[in-house]
């Protein structure tokens, strides 16, 4: 049985635990972190409720084992994933040990969602071992995972990781040139700032932008992305249409995503006094659980449809039932 060592809890690596565990890999979880145990539990039991809905033909389920030192959880291990705080000094120092301690065989592949691969490897005796494997949340249910390497990244360590990750049921993206923040999160950063904008000029507040992207373009983005969307709005003549119709509008000064927001106490005070109300009174659990319900209910659609994720997830599903 392979076995994947998981560096690291919080949301991101108790979402990986469940991803390797419930696609039939043995966990070896280190996080010495406070209720990082518990942490765990919790994620493994949403897993367990949502990831047979959506993925078929599943394994039986791995064995865990929670360790006392990264040592023990590196040792022998096929693939360890790295998903320790984003601060650069404590990654190189949990790098080291994990190399020191781990088989030169084995992919180590960093949860980071700003570093690249090459800052990851600055400080490493095998930075060949090394590529950024960025997964969205939650790990257990999104298939998508950016794969990026640095130049000093191997041949062999790229094709292990692009195969064991499909192996798990994710769809791994091969990025094909590393840049700070990957892909997904510069294009939700650039989002981001305008949003807050927005709530700094008064415009706008966090529920009426939530609402706007739930209740419209979210939901073509769900299913068609960004640029098949826009496909779409340029009719019959496709992209060139809708280019030589909206390509203009990218001089005008709609936006001021090159510019960002002081975020001083008083927009801090706004966007949380805001985001309280709209949350009312459901909890962050609560929260979860919604979203992992309508991500499920979508995912389901969309595998009715056999489009996007679906679709996906339909060669998944009959990659498993033909083996």
């Amino acid at each position: 049985m392979p076995v994947a060592a998981i560096i690291g809890g919080g949301v991101i690596g108790s979402g990986w635990a469940a991803r390797f565990l419930l696609n039939g890999w043995d966990v070896r979880y280190f996080d010495p972190g406070p209720g990082a145990d518990e942490a765990l539990a919790r994620t493994l039991e949403k897993a367990r409720r949502w990831v047979p809905e959506v993925y078929d033909g599943l394994p039986p389920e791995g064995q865990l084992e929670i360790v006392e030192t990264l040592e023990a959880a590196v040792a022998g291990a096929d693939w360890i994933q790295e998903s320790t705080p984003e601060r650069l000094p404590l990654k190189h120092q949990v790098l080291e040990a994990i190399q020191a301690a781990c088989p030169e065989t084995a992919v180590i592949g960093s949860s980071t969602s700003g570093f690249m691969p090459s800052e990851l490897q600055a400080q490493s005796q095998r930075p060949e071992q090394i590529l950024v494997t960025h997964p969205y949340n939650p790990v257990y249910l999104l298939p998508i995972v950016e794969c990026v390497p640095s130049p000093a990244t191997s041949a062999p360590t790229q094709a292990k990781a692009m195969a064991t990750l499909e192996q798990i049921g994710m769809k791994p993206v091969a990025v094909g040139a590393e840049v700070p923040a990957h892909i997904g999160d510069r294009l939700m950063e650039a989002l981001w700032r305008e949003a807050l904008w927005l709530i700094k000029d008064g415009v706008a507040t966090t529920e009426q932008i939530d609402d706007i992207m739930t209740h419209g373009f979210g939901l073509r983005w769900a299913q068609k992305g960004l640029f098949e969307t826009y496909r779409v709005a340029g009719g019959e003549a496709g992209m060139q249409h809708f280019l030589e119709q909206f390509g203009p509008c990218l001089s005008w000064p709609w936006t001021k995503l090159m510019d960002v927001p002081d975020l001083d106490d008083a927009l801090i005070g706004r966007i949380v006094e805001q985001s309280d109300a709209q949350a009312g009174d459901r909890s962050v659990s609560t929260l979860e659980a919604e979203r992992d319900a309508n991500l499920v209910a979508l995912l389901k659609v969309l595998r009715e449809q056999d489009t996007a994720a679906g679709a996906f997830l339909n060669r998944v599903g009959a990659k498993a039932q033909a083996s």
